[in-house]
C-alpha cells in the first residue's frame, strides 16, 4: 500500500508507481468526485465523447473499402515492424 501526505498547499503527490503504471505525465488533467468516503480521481479525458458519424469526415480516405482481414493484417505487420525495431 502507498501513501502519501497533503502538503502545506493543498497538493498531493501520486506516487511514482501509480503515475507510470497508468502513463501520467506532468500536466495530466484529473476530474475530482466526492464518494462519501473520500475522493476519487479520474482521468480528463482530452476530448469529449463522440460518434464516427462525427468524425469520419476528417479521415478523408478515398478508395475501396478494406476488409477486416486487411486491416488486421496491417495491424499485424505494424506490431512487428515496431518489435522488429526495439531488438
Amino acid at each position: 500500500m502507498e501513501t502519501t501526505k497533503l502538503s502545506s498547499k493543498g497538493q498531493i503527490i501520486i506516487p511514482k508507481f501509480f503515475r507510470d503504471a497508468y502513463r501520467w505525465s506532468v500536466g495530466q488533467e484529473f476530474i475530482v468526485l466526492d464518494t462519501g468516503e473520500g475522493i476519487l480521481l479520474k482521468v480528463k479525458k482530452p476530448f469529449a465523447p463522440a460518434q464516427l458519424d462525427d468524425v469520419a469526415g476528417c479521415l478523408n480516405y478515398s478508395g475501396e473499402a478494406k476488409t477486416l482481414d486487411q486491416m488486421e493484417d496491417a495491424i499485424r505487420k505494424g506490431v512487428q515492424e515496431m518489435q522488429d525495431g526495439d531488438a
